[in-house]
């Protein structure tokens, strides 16, 4: 999920503009220049200083705080001699559009970041096809992760080769990742497994008719994407081939939905303390207690009264390990888009981002939620 969902308070983490030196009372008369053209053919005396931009805090800063910091980091140092803004003030001086305007500008200040509406309706369209395909046909849901997968393996090869260079064949990740999520529907977690070994055979092979430069490094990645996306994806194939399949996975869709919610609204209006300030800022530690919280209680009602032998305290078990594996998956993709210098995975979702920025979750979440009903309840 998107960083931006935690709803920390504005970080001091990130350096401020340099001083500027003394304000224009302080410096003496400034000696008279004759006149005449500037550059460009403008005249000198209508040109104004550029201004000063906060630093982000170093290179490979991303912009996946909370929406606090994106407004520090990209509003301008107040003038010398100019008092900054009173109490909950960014620092930044308003000019006379925003002076005109302040109550459209409180309300922007108080948006998550994204577009809501574009969010919202992204959301629940993609929920509908979600459950339209789990709950008619069992095999439609399979060619939905499979788009998934491959979109989002898309994705990701296209940051490596934009941000790092490393080239890593999307043609055998995506024919491979296809393979392994149809084979462990049919065949289950062997039949996954095999195929997870022919795709990084396929990759070494497809790499050899290119440079033998930097070879390991780009077949490295490849291998890692292939584990990624499509192996962890195939968690959600293998809950879905039991009888109760589509019950399962929508229970690993609420809960995981759930963590995500209960992180936000607890992080928005308790969150404090920095979780992992390093890679996300926007994560608090009661935004954590939150996703705990609601993921538990969500995970006892649903095993309760969805999965046919499930026990309450099971669901809160489950819960419990979702709302840390989500975290852990949500951290992990912060820490890769830290690496690469970027935001967001990708544009195609309106207000989310890409298709791995929905993902993050759900991938690291969907073998161990696998793995917790085979224990509590049997492959079925």
């Amino acid at each position: 999920m998107n960083d931006s969902t935690w709803g920390a308070p504005p970080s001091a983490g990130f350096r401020s503009a340099p001083d500027q030196g003394p304000s224009p009372a302080t410096r003496g008369p400034v000696p008279s220049v004759p006149a005449g053209p500037a550059r460009g053919g403008g005249d000198a005396s209508q040109t104004r200083p550029m201004p000063i931009v906060s630093d982000p805090g170093g290179p490979g800063s991303t912009d996946d705080g909370d929406p606090g910091e994106r407004r520090d980091r990209h509003s301008s140092s107040p003038p010398d001699g100019v008092p900054a803004g009173g109490a909950g003030d960014s620092g930044s001086v308003a000019g006379p559009a925003e002076q005109s305007s302040s109550p459209a500008a409180a309300g922007r200040k108080k948006r998550a970041g994204r577009d809501l509406r574009a969010a919202i309706g992204v959301g629940v369209g993609l929920g509908a096809v979600v459950l339209a395909s789990l709950f008619v046909y069992k095999p439609v849901f399979v060619g939905v992760i499979v788009v998934a997968i491959v979109v989002g393996l898309w994705e990701f090869t296209s940051r490596l080769a934009e941000c790092k260079q490393i080239q890593a064949p999307l043609v055998p990740l995506a024919v491979g990742g296809g393979a392994m999520i149809v084979a462990g529907y049919v065949r289950g977690a062997g039949g996954a497994w095999v195929a997870m070994a022919l795709t990084a055979l396929a990759v070494l092979v497809w790499r050899m008719t290119e440079s033998p430069q930097e070879y390991l490094r780009d077949v490295s990645a490849a291998v890692f994407a292939a584990f990624y996306v499509p192996f962890l994806a195939t968690f959600v194939a293998l809950m879905l081939a039991a009888d109760d399949g589509p019950w399962r996975v929508l229970i690993f869709l609420l809960l995981t939905v759930v963590s995500d919610t209960g992180a936000y609204a607890v992080g928005w209006r308790f969150g404090k303390r920095k979780l992992a300030p390093r890679i996300s800022p926007g994560k608090t530690r009661e935004g954590l207690v939150g996703a705990v919280s609601f993921a538990m209680v969500a995970g006892a009602l649903c095993v309760e009264f969805l999965i046919d032998g499930g026990s309450w305290w099971q669901g809160l078990l489950m819960g419990l390990a979702v709302s840390v594996t989500a975290t852990l998956g949500d951290l992990g993709e912060s820490m890769m888009k830290r690496d690469l210098g970027i935001k967001d995975m990708g544009t195609l979702l309106p207000g989310h981002g890409g298709i791995m920025d929905r993902l993050d979750s759900l991938l690291p979440t969907a073998p161990v939620v696998w793995l917790l009903f085979v224990v509590f309840v049997g492959a079925g």
